[in-house]
């Protein structure tokens, strides 16, 4: 019996400490988000995310769609090309059709939305949350 015991104590630590849970609903991600920093590795695993200036923006609605007044598919900061495409909730996935065969992974961490790019070294793109 202490072994069951210590086995679903077991589970229940393992699965509460998935990353995932931290997008637990829509209203965590829906929205505007503002870029402000991305991140391109040299190679070697040096790479940080630095400050940008930039007026591009991710806008997230409650139907699974995600619009930009810049390109989805790369860590560009430019606004002079309107784009838009879908989100995955449950696989943190956005795809386009401007960008296809190209899935972007998200995150939520400390309160920014992180955006992972199909890089051969890591490229990320962080964004603030707008009111």
């Amino acid at each position: 019996m202490k072994n069951y015991f210590l086995l679903i104590l077991i589970i229940g630590f393992v699965t509460s400490c998935n990353k995932n849970d931290e997008i637990s609903n829509l209203s965590d991600l829906e929205g505007r988000w503002k870029l402000s920093e991305v991140l391109a590795d040299p190679g070697n695993g040096s790479g940080t995310f630095q400050s940008v200036t930039s007026n591009k923006t991710l806008e997230f609605d409650n139907n699974g769609n995600v619009t930009s007044n810049g390109s989805i598919c790369d860590m560009s900061t430019g606004t002079n090309l309107n784009s838009s495409g879908t989100y995955s909730l449950t696989n943190r996935t956005i795809n386009s059709n401007s960008c296809p065969n190209n899935t972007i992974q998200f995150e939520l961490n400390n309160g920014s939305l992180i955006l992972t790019y199909p890089c051969i070294e890591p490229c990320k793109a962080k964004f603030i949350s707008l009111p």
